[in-house]
């Protein structure tokens, strides 16, 4: 190989490149970030998906699972400060207040602590039917899905009126 081809394309010996720094405040650096962001894409998150079975009832279990829980620690802190400040306020008095409730009441309050349970339950025995390796086929997953909802229904329903 000839060396002129290497002098072609190696960089010049002591070639001085300038740089020039620019002032700016914390205000300004943050409103050029914001423009260089707002040219970004918008990613299309949910809004491309059509709602199907599958995302629908991973989505309630995790809310009802979390609302259950929140329940449960609230009466369990209401009962713990309720027992540290003297207040009167236990099993007997939630019994006599439920009681004192119109019918609709009762049913309503029923029913809201009946069906995100009955739900959250079926849904967890198809979740144990999974990590056992059974109905994890597209069909699998819908059987399970309409039973669960089934279930729900038929159990929410019978703990909701007796």
């Amino acid at each position: 190989m000839p060396i002129s081809l290497f002098a072609r394309t190696a960089p010049r010996v002591g070639a001085i490149r300038s740089i020039a720094t620019v002032k700016s405040t914390s205000e300004s650096e943050i409103e050029i970030l914001n423009a260089q962001r707002s040219n970004r894409p918008v990613s299309p998150h949910l809004t491309i998906y059509q709602p199907q079975l599958t995302m629908l009832l991973s989505g309630l279990h995790r809310i009802t699972g979390v609302a259950m829980a929140g329940g449960f620690y609230a009466l369990t802190v209401a009962f713990a400060a309720t027992s540290i400040l003297s207040i009167p306020f236990d099993g007997a008095t939630l019994v006599s207040a439920f009681a004192g409730l119109p019918i609709y009441a009762k049913i309503g309050a029923k029913a809201a602590a009946a069906f995100p349970f009955a739900f959250h339950f079926a849904n967890g025995i198809r979740h144990l039917i999974w990590d056992f390796g059974k109905e994890l086929t597209i069909k699998g997953v819908y059987r399970t899905g309409y039973t669960v909802l089934t279930i729900s229904a038929i159990a929410g329903t019978y703990l909701t009126f007796f």
